[in-house]
């Protein structure tokens, strides 16, 4: 990157610069995945010669459970090194580590031998890995290779001849002891023995590179690393040619085994493909990409459309309303029914407000934090190409966010009349953030218990305990203190001391029925997004459409607080003035929605097996919804909140 960006900009320049270069571009990086010139030996001057290629943990889309690449029994580096990650990649499970793949830039290599594995039958340690291993060909686990901050991709054809990449490729396949050919063994005609796995030994690596010398810039720049992995059985080690018939692992292990790994390397230009855009065919390559750009439209108009009718409805309904209220005297009023006839109940405090205002000022802090972190992701600061990034931002932006959560929840707690001050503000601190911790430990003891690489090390716990005791627990305490020491929020209208009596309630309008009609058209916005978010965490797919998502997010918002104003007037028309509750209940359960979708989601399109996957899936879709809930709830509320004081506050009350 050249000197002169390095020096300090004042921040509404690059503010501004990003909207326009997010507006105009197709990508937008930042100066720390800046690009990485590659040049020959004889040229070596500021660019490097050494390509490394790193490997990643292995993954399933049978299992939830990931493990690190030499869990696996495959080859090491003698010089392993780890480079460092960020607290995102950590929390995902990301285990990075150098491998024994060695090549120089444009240095073409063929049938390169990297090890031998030797399985002795008479040794039980060799069986229980070679056990591992053939475990991991039966549920089809992936290899994760990285090339210059860019994954090492499999391209094969789909359907209709298109053209797919896949950034990971499988350990090997096998075919059953009925003859079906299992995933990955269709690629080869020679896999056809019963009972047998194919172990994918060699592979035929790809590199692309754009040259600098007509643009200014000196060397080359890797802009795509693909590979072809294939099955060979070496009959001599020292000296392979990598050509032969494929290596076979009998499913009975009652001879020793030998498997001989090896790799090839071609350098090939490439004038077409920029390093800026070189993330693109991946990602374009992505399965249902065309569906999900047509339905993500379809669904954008449908709910705008909706939110127009509903916005349409409430604006002249109520302008009749208060311009009817305001011209009749006050006994005519109290012959009529509506909203205007429990204006001295509509403010009443709600029963366990201490609970419901713990609950907004959570749903405060996540949906801030929500909004900071697409908005970042909009403007391409956590592209797939910054690794963890996303994470890592979300919960820096969660922990910084204290001070919001505890001011929200203390001011309304005092305007719903509450004293315990101590109660609230210990609760606002700890109580959701503490279920979704010990659901979070849970998952990870039994992450622990298999072995996994996702099973978060003691250290990160510790940190992410710092992280929470030492910094988000003093913002809440004090935006708690600026809440408490604010006034209570000041009600249009005055509240009895006796409780008006509800009159009997229609179906329509008694509490659940309404709640439960009341997350239908929030979650019909964002179901199809959903799909695809779960398709990312749990088939591990690359998503990577944030803008889509932004745009979703804002018609949420829009949703859940039409949504949740309408409902609430019908209550109020029908004399109900129970409204607290039930304005976050009927947004927040649009959560419960997502839940019964996840449960649809694992049973009709993951293959996932085992009991310790399935605790692991719904353990963490737990997490997803309560955060979803509170998210949801927070909004409808204050829609809620302000609608109510904004109708009350118009209309003549004597």
């Amino acid at each position: 990157m050249p000197d002169t960006m390095k020096r300090r900009i004042d921040p509404g320049f690059v503010l501004a610069f990003s909207i326009i270069a997010f507006s105009s571009c197709s990508a937008f990086y930042l100066p720390g995945l800046a690009p990485v010139s590659f040049c020959e030996v004889s040229e070596a001057d500021d660019c490097q010669t050494d390509i490394q290629l790193f490997v990643n943990r292995l993954d399933s889309v049978e299992s939830v459970l990931p493990y690190e690449y030499d869990v696996f029994d495959f080859c090491q580096d003698e010089m392993e090194k780890r480079p460092s990650e960020n607290l995102g990649q950590v929390l995902f499970g990301e285990r990075i580590e150098t491998s024994p793949y060695k090549f120089s830039f444009k240095k073409d290599i063929k049938c390169q031998k990297t090890c031998t594995k030797t399985y002795s039958k008479d040794k039980p340690e060799y069986k229980d890995k070679l056990d591992f291993l053939k475990r991991g060909m039966q549920l089809n686990y992936q290899h994760h290779w990285i090339i210059d901050n860019m994954p090492v991709t499999w391209c094969y054809e789909v359907e209709d001849s298109q053209k797919y990449c896949n950034p990971g490729f499988p350990i090997g396949c096998l075919v059953t002891s009925d003859g079906r050919v299992k995933d990955a063994c269709v690629i080869n005609s020679e896999f056809i023995k019963k009972n047998t796995f194919y172990v994918f030994n060699h592979v035929d690596i790809k590199i692309k590179y754009h040259s600098g010398e007509n643009e200014g810039w000196k060397g080359a720049r890797l802009v795509a690393a693909t590979l072809e992995p294939k099955s060979i059985a070496e009959a001599d080690e020292n000296n392979p040619v990598c050509d032969g018939p494929p290596m076979e692992v009998p499913g009975e292990f009652e001879s020793d085994v030998k498997i001989t790994y090896t790799y090839s390397v071609t350098f090939e230009p490439n004038t077409e493909i920029k390093w800026a855009s070189r993330w693109d065919y991946i990602l374009v390559s992505m399965p249902h990409t065309n569906i999900q750009w047509f339905s993500i439209m379809n669904s954008l108009v449908i709910v705008l459309f909706l939110s127009g009718m509903v916005a349409m409805i409430m604006l002249r309904t109520l302008h009749k309303d208060i311009a009817r209220y305001n011209q009749v005297d006050q006994e005519d009023a109290q012959e009529e029914s509506g909203w205007k006839q429990v204006h001295g109940d509509v403010f009443r405090p709600p029963r366990k407000g201490m609970l419901l205002s713990v609950f907004l000022g959570q749903g405060t802090q996540i949906f801030i934090m929500t909004f900071i972190t697409l908005f970042l992701a909009c403007l391409g600061f956590l592209s797939p190409a910054n690794r963890g990034a996303l994470m890592t931002c979300a919960v820096v932006l969660w922990v910084l966010l204290g001070t919001p959560a505890g001011y929200v929840s203390a001011r309304l707690y005092k305007t719903f009349g509450g004293e315990k001050w101590k109660t609230n503000v210990l609760l606002t601190a700890l109580l959701c953030p503490g279920i979704v911790f010990a659901d979070f430990f849970l998952m990870n003891l039994i992450l622990w218990g298999e072995g996994s690489s996702a099973a978060i090390p003691f250290g990160t716990l510790v940190a992410i305990l710092a992280l929470w005791f030492g910094i988000s627990v003093p913002l809440t305490f004090m935006g708690a203190y600026f809440g408490f020491k604010k006034p209570a929020i000041e009600q249009p209208v005055r509240t009895n001391q006796i409780p008006r009596q509800i009159p009997e309630q229609s179906f329509f309008t008694k509490p659940i029925p309404g709640i439960v009609m009341g997350g239908i058209l929030p979650f019909g916005c964002i179901f199809i997004q959903l799909f695809f978010i779960l398709n990312s965490i749990w088939s591990h797919q690359m998503y990577y459409m944030f803008g889509f998502l932004f745009l979703v997010f804002i018609i949420l918002l829009i949703t859940c607080s039409e949504a949740t104003i309408l409902l609430c007037y019908f209550h109020l028309c029908a004399e109900d003035y129970h409204w607290w509750w039930r304005s976050f209940l009927t947004s927040g359960f649009t959560a419960v929605y997502l839940f019964v979708y996840a449960v649809h989601y694992f049973f009709s399109k993951l293959q996932i097996v085992g009991a310790a996957s399935t605790i692991l899936y719904f353990g963490y879709t737990m997490i997803m919804v309560l955060i979803f809930f509170l998210f949801t709830g927070t909004i409808g509320f204050f829609a809620c909140f302000w609608f109510v004081n904004k109708i009350y506050s118009v209309v003549k009350v004597d």
